[in-house]
Parts: structure tokens; sequence; C-alpha cells
């Protein structure tokens, strides 16, 4: 018998139905995480940090749920995406020049999973769905940093 998952768990879950897009559901995840970002405020870094830690320790179980029902990383399952998305972002001023890099970085780091990232898809009960993605959020978030420091 397939997991249940139910409609808000869905809604979560998938990143506001991103997950269910028919093509690149990380991607389509990504976007739409970037897009609450551009919501004036959002921006704050007690806002990000405080949703990024609640889906951090909700999104653990939830990702159990996906994979019993979708099998193993499921790309339904997005709200990792939203999660190293938004890390990517903390501390960077909202102007376009700052979250262009950001989210292309973010992007390719998630995507190419540079080690020790790889590794971290491995880790079971529902947390390697999640730590590669915040893992690639780290990188990304250290990069433009250090880019934006020395270029600035």
């Amino acid at each position: 018998m397939a997991t249940k998952i139910n409609n808000l768990e869905k809604l979560i879950g998938s990143g506001i139905y991103s997950g269910y897009f028919p093509y690149f559901s990380g991607t389509a995840g990504s976007m739409v995480a970037l897009a609450i970002y551009l919501i004036p405020g959002f921006e704050n870094p007690v806002v990000m940090l405080l949703l990024i830690s609640f889906f951090i320790l909700t999104g653990q179980k939830l990702a159990v749920k996906f994979e019993k029902r979708y099998g193993s990383d499921p790309k339904e399952f997005t709200l990792d995406e939203f999660i190293g998305t938004w890390i990517s972002l903390l501390f960077i001023p909202k102007i376009i020049w700052y979250i262009l890099p950001a989210f292309i970085l973010w992007r390719l780091f998630d995507i190419l999973k540079p080690y020790p990232i790889k590794k971290l898809e491995k880790v079971g009960n529902g947390w390697g769905v999640l730590l590669d993605d915040i893992a690639a959020g780290f990188y990304t978030f250290f990069l433009v940093h250090i880019l934006f420091y020395f270029f600035n």
C-alpha cells in the first residue's frame, strides 16, 4: 500500500507543487523559492533563518513520506530546493547582480554535486534528500560572499 500524503504535506513537500512540474522540477522548485525571496521583506535574515530551520526540521519527516510514496530522492519533493536556494541568498543585497550569480551557482552546485555533496545523498531516513541541498546551499553561500567581498 502506498504511503498517504495529505494535501498540506503535498503543498509543502512539493514546494507549492513545483515538484510536479514535468521537467526539471528541481529548477522549478528553486525558481518558486526565488520568487518567494523576492517578496518585499522576505530577505530579512531572521525571517529566512526561521523558515530554513523550520523546513529542515519538518522536511525530514516529509522527505521520508515522499520517498516511501515516490522512491529514493523523488523529483516530486522540492522543499529541499527551497532550503538550498534560501541558504544561497542569505545576507546578500537584494540586487539582481547579487541574486543572479548566487542562483546560478546554487543550481550548478545542486546539479553537479561536488565532493562531498554527492556522498550526503546516501544518508538515510530522509536526511539525504535534504543534506545534499543544504550543503550545496552552503557552498554557494560561502563562494558568493567571498566573491562579493573581493569584487566589491
